[in-house]
C-alpha cells in the first residue's frame, strides 16, 4: 500500500499584505483517503496576474520624469550654500556684528606702490639705459642700471672691435650708456651691450648720410672676386667691382682711402653697398644748386625730353621746359650734339637727377623758336631775371 502524500499548497503574495508562512498540518488532522499508486496528483493552476497586481501603479499617476529622478545635484549644492550663507548672516546679525567696507581696513598706498616698484621688471629688450660700472670679471662687466640686480655686459659686447684690457676701458665708477639685449632672469639680472648700441647708432648715422647724398671716405681693408670691403662707422661695407674706377685691378686698392657714395643701406639685412663711381657724380652735385646756369651738350633725345651732359652728370630738359611757345617737335629747337645753356630748377642727389629749363631764359614765350642764338648769347644776363622768377615760384609754393 502506497504511503500517504500531502497535497501541494499555493502561496499567494500581494504587495499590500505581509507574507505569511504556510501553516503546518495539525497532528490531529484526519487521515487522507488512500490514493492508488497509479493515480497522479491533480495539477494546481496559478491565476493570471497583470502589472496592477504586482505593482501599485495607481500611486504613480500625475508624476513627471523630474519627480522620479529627483532634484539636480548642482542645484542642491547651490541651495545648501545659500542656506549656509543665510545662516551665517543671521548669526552675525544675532551678535550685532557691523558690516565692514574697504575703508575700514588698514591700507598704506605708498607702501603698496613701493612694493609694485620693487617687483616691476627693470630694463626691457631694446631699451637704452645709463648706468655705472661697479665690478669687472674676466668674462664681462657689471653695471648698476637701477634694478634690484646689476646688468651684466659680456666681454664681446663691450664695444666695436677687440678690447684687450677691460679694466682700463671700464674703470669702476665710469658712467656708460648701453642697450638692453635680454630681459632680467630669475635673479633680476639683465644682459646689456655697448656694442649693440654702437651698431644701432652707426646705422642711424649712415642712413642720414645716404639721405643727404653725402660722399664718404672709406679705407679698403679686403677684397674678393666680386669687389672690395671697407669699414664705415664700425660697419662692414662692400663696393662691387663694377662700381670701382679701377675694377680690373681692385686688389691693389687694399689699404687705400677712396671716396664712395651709397647704393644700399639696409640695417635689417645688414647690407651696406657703396659705389666709387657714384661718388664722382655726387661730388659734382655738391657744386650745383637750384637757379644755377649750366652749359652742356645734348647726348640723347627721348619722346619726353633731352638728356644733357653737364660734365660727368646728366640733366633732363623736359619737353615742357624747352620753350613757352608751341613746340611741334623736339628737334625744332635743339638737336643731337648741340650745346646749350639752361637753368637748374631741381636737384635730387639721392637719385642723381637734375631738372633743366631753357624756357625761363626767353624774353617772350616762343623766342627760342624764332631766335635761339640770341637767347643763348644773352643767357647769363637773362639768368639773373629768371632766378627772381624761380624765387617767387618757390615762395608761392611754400
Amino acid at each position: 500500500m502506497a504511503p500517504l502524500r500531502k497535497p501541494p499548497q499555493v502561496l499567494m503574495i500581494r504587495k499590500d499584505q505581509p507574507v505569511a508562512a504556510a501553516p503546518e498540518p495539525e497532528a490531529t488532522a484526519s487521515p487522507q483517503p488512500p490514493v492508488a499508486a497509479s493515480a497522479a496528483p491533480s495539477p494546481v493552476r496559478t491565476p493570471a496576474r497583470n502589472d496592477d497586481d504586482l505593482f501599485d501603479l495607481g500611486g504613480m499617476e500625475g508624476l513627471t520624469m523630474a519627480d522620479l529622478l529627483g532634484p539636480d545635484s548642482s542645484q542642491q549644492r547651490q541651495s545648501r550654500r545659500s542656506s549656509s550663507a543665510k545662516q551665517a548672516g543671521s548669526a552675525d546679525q544675532a551678535v550685532g556684528a557691523p558690516a565692514r567696507s574697504v575703508d575700514d581696513f588698514d591700507f598704506d598706498e605708498e607702501a603698496f606702490l613701493a612694493a609694485l616698484d620693487e617687483h616691476e621688471p627693470h630694463g626691457t629688450t631694446g631699451e637704452v639705459v645709463r648706468g655705472t660700472v661697479i665690478g669687472l670679471e674676466s668674462d664681462g662687466v657689471y653695471v648698476d642700471i637701477g634694478g634690484k640686480a646689476p646688468g651684466f655686459m659680456p666681454k664681446k659686447e663691450c664695444g666695436l672691435g677687440v678690447i684687450t684690457n677691460l679694466k682700463e676701458r671700464f674703470p669702476k665708477g665710469l658712467e656708460v650708456e648701453v642697450l638692453v639685449t635680454r630681459e632680467q632672469n630669475a635673479d633680476g639680472m639683465v644682459t646689456i651691450s655697448a656694442r649693440a648700441l654702437a651698431l644701432r647708432q652707426s646705422w642711424e648715422k649712415v642712413r642720414a648720410l645716404e639721405k643727404e647724398g653725402k660722399v664718404v671716405q672709406v679705407k679698403v681693408n679686403g677684397f674678393n672676386r666680386g669687389g672690395v670691403t671697407c669699414d664705415l662707422e664700425g660697419l662692414r661695407g662692400f663696393i662691387p667691382r663694377s662700381q670701382l674706377q679701377e675694377g680690373e685691378n681692385h686688389e691693389a686698392l687694399v689699404g687705400k682711402t677712396i671716396g664712395a657714395a651709397f647704393l644700399e643701406v639696409n640695417p635689417e639685412t645688414r647690407k651696406l653697398v657703396l659705389s666709387e663711381k657714384k661718388a664722382a657724380t655726387a661730388a659734382l652735385f655738391q657744386n650745383l644748386e637750384v637757379g644755377q646756369l649750366v652749359e652742356g651738350q645734348v647726348v640723347s633725345i627721348k619722346p619726353y625730353g633731352l638728356f644733357v651732359d653737364l660734365g660727368g652728370v646728366s640733366g633732363l630738359l623736359h619737353q615742357s621746359a624747352i620753350t613757352g611757345g608751341q613746340l611741334r617737335e623736339l628737334r625744332e629747337v635743339f638737336g643731337q650734339g648741340d650745346r646749350l645753356k639752361a637753368l637748374i630748377t631741381e636737384l635730387d642727389p639721392g637719385r642723381g637727377r637734375i631738372a633743366l629749363n631753357t624756357a625761363l631764359l626767353e624774353g617772350q614765350p616762343g623766342e627760342l623758336l624764332i631766335d635761339k642764338d640770341k637767347v643763348m648769347d644773352e643767357a647769363t644776363d637773362r639768368a639773373n631775371r629768371a632766378r627772381s622768377v624761380l624765387r617767387q615760384q618757390e615762395q608761392q609754393a611754400g
